[in-house]
């Protein structure tokens, strides 16, 4: 089987190469496709053939939103059909916004950014570990 991709949409490129690292060392065979901006993942998604295994999205980013591009995606038929987990992974965390994601949105998870790199790992660890077993239609 195929390893399908894992999308992340960071703009902080700090943040980009933690996450890349620690998916990296979680030794996943996922090839990591990352975005600066949701505008250009938007493209992508509409674009590609291939089945992303997951969007790690954060919410603070140029151009437009997290909450805004997962609004796109679930006002959009074909985009929901392809029935991608979504992650929010963010340092805005405040209840009001968890709330929100989790109220207006079909958003699969919501994680505040951490700075210590063993606890990072081990969100991401435990993050892929339930998509990869989890029955979902884009499971496969």
């Amino acid at each position: 089987m195929k390893a399908r991709p894992i999308i992340l949409i960071e703009d902080d490129s700090d943040d980009k190469d933690i996450l890349e690292e620690v998916l990296t060392e979680l030794n996943l065979p996922n090839k990591i496709i990352w975005f600066k901006n949701c505008i250009d993942a938007r493209q992508y998604l509409d674009t590609t053939t291939d089945s992303p295994f997951i969007i790690i999205c954060d919410i603070n980013l140029p151009l437009q939103s997290g909450m805004e591009f997962k609004r796109q995606i679930d006002s959009n038929l074909e985009m929901r059909r392809k029935s991608i987990p979504f992650v929010f992974y963010s340092t805005s965390a405040s209840q009001k916004l968890v709330n929100e994601a989790y109220m207006e949105f079909t958003v699969q998870g919501f994680f505040k950014k951490e700075y210590d790199f063993e606890q990072i790992k081990n969100h991401m660890r435990i993050i892929m570990t339930y998509w990869a077993i989890c029955k979902h239609p884009n499971a496969t």
